[in-house]
C-alpha cells in the first residue's frame, strides 16, 4: 500500500449491506458483509460496526455510502428509500460524528456506475447508462463523466416507471413497477408462481420464503423449466425497460449490473431481442452497447469507495 490512503464503500441495499477496503485502483483489501436491518437505529449501529472492524484491520481515511433510495441533491440527506427505514435522515452527518472520518453519500447505482465508468464495462463513454438488478432495480447514469443526479437528487428512477398499469404492487406505493417484473425480487416472485401453477415444489425443496433471484437462476441453469421460463418473462421486461430508457436517453452503453447480473447469459439474449424489437425507429438508429457489469455485485461498494476518495481525500 506505500502508505496510500485507503477508504471504505459500503452499499446498503435492501436485502444486504456490503462493506470493503478499496484502493485507488478500485481493489478490493478487506471486506464485510450483513443483512439490512428493518430499523434506522440498528442500520447506523450496523454501518459503524462495519466500518470500526475494517478500520481496524487498515488504515481507513474516509467512508462513501452507496444507499439504495432518493438521495438530497447536496448527497447529505436520505429522503427516501422503498426497501430502508431513513426518511429525510441526514446519514452522513450521522455517521461521521460516530466514527470521527469524513462520510460521503451518494445513489447505490450512482456509485455503481462511477465504478464502471472509471475502470470497467462504462470506461470512456459519452453518455452511459447503468441498470442494476437486484431487490429492486437502481438506475445510475454519467454524461461527460458526470454524475447526472437532476434537480433534486432523485434521476433516473427507472425502476418505478409504470409498465403494467394495475399491475403487481410496489412497495413505493404504486403498481405495474418497471422492478416488479424485471429484479432479483420479481424474478422469484414468477418463478414460485409458476412452480405453484405447475404443482411443483421448489427445487431442493427450499421453503418459498428462502426463494431468490440467486435460487431461481441456479435452478434455471439446472435446466429446470418454470425457472426456465421465468428467466425469459425476466429477460421480456427488461428488453422492455431498455427500449424505452433508450428512447429518452439515446445512451452509448447500456450497463446491466446487480445481483443478478451474474446470471446475464439466461435472460440477456431475450432482453436484447426484445430491446431491439421495441426501440423507436429500431431499424433507422443506432442502438445502445449492452454489457454486463465488470465489477458485478461489488460496483456499487466500489464505486462508494472511489467517490469518498475523489470528494473527501486531498489530492
Amino acid at each position: 500500500m506505500n502508505g496510500e490512503l485507503l477508504t471504505v464503500g459500503i452499499d446498503i441495499g435492501g436485502t444486504s449491506v456490503r462493506a470493503v477496503v478499496v484502493d485507488g485502483d478500485g481493489t478490493i483489501l478487506a471486506a464485510r458483509r450483513g443483512s439490512t436491518p428493518t430499523t434506522t437505529a440498528a442500520t447506523e449501529d450496523l454501518l459503524a460496526r462495519l466500518v470500526t472492524e475494517l478500520a481496524a484491520e487498515l488504515p481507513v481515511a474516509a467512508v462513501g455510502l452507496a444507499v439504495a433510495g432518493f438521495i438530497s441533491a447536496d448527497q447529505q440527506r436520505v429522503m427516501f428509500a422503498p426497501h430502508l427505514a431513513w426518511r429525510d435522515t441526514p446519514v452522513p452527518a450521522l455517521l461521521s460524528e460516530r466514527l470521527a472520518l469524513p462520510v460521503m453519500m451518494d445513489h447505490d447505482v450512482n456509485s455503481a456506475a462511477w465504478a464502471e465508468y472509471c475502470l470497467g464495462a462504462a470506461a470512456g463513454a459519452s453518455v452511459a447508462l447503468l441498470i442494476a438488478l437486484g431487490t429492486g432495480i437502481g438506475a445510475g447514469l454519467l454524461l461527460d463523466g458526470r454524475i447526472f443526479r437532476g434537480a433534486h437528487g432523485i434521476a433516473p428512477e427507472l425502476g418505478h416507471l409504470t409498465v403494467v398499469p394495475d399491475g403487481r404492487p410496489c412497495p413505493c406505493g404504486k403498481r405495474g413497477c418497471w422492478e416488479r417484473y424485471c429484479s432479483g425480487t420479481a424474478l422469484a416472485a414468477t418463478a414460485v408462481h409458476r412452480w405453484h401453477q405447475a404443482g411443483r415444489a421448489v427445487p431442493g425443496r427450499i421453503p418459498v420464503a428462502d426463494v431468490t433471484g440467486t435460487v431461481v437462476a441456479a435452478a434455471a441453469a439446472d435446466g429446470d423449466p418454470e425457472a426456465m421460463a421465468a428467466m425469459h418473462e425476466m429477460g421480456h421486461w427488461l428488453g422492455i425497460g431498455l427500449a424505452l430508457a433508450a428512447d429518452v436517453l439515446d445512451p452509448e452503453v447500456i450497463v446491466i449490473g446487480g445481483g443478478v447480473s451474474g446470471a446475464a447469459g439466461l435472460y440477456l439474449p431475450q432482453a436484447l431481442k426484445v430491446m431491439r424489437a421495441e426501440i423507436t425507429g429500431g431499424a433507422h438508429r443506432p442502438h445502445p452497447r449492452v454489457e454486463v457489469a465488470a465489477f458485478g455485485d461489488r460496483a456499487a461498494a466500489i464505486g462508494a469507495g472511489l467517490l469518498a476518495r475523489e470528494q473527501l481525500l486531498p489530492g
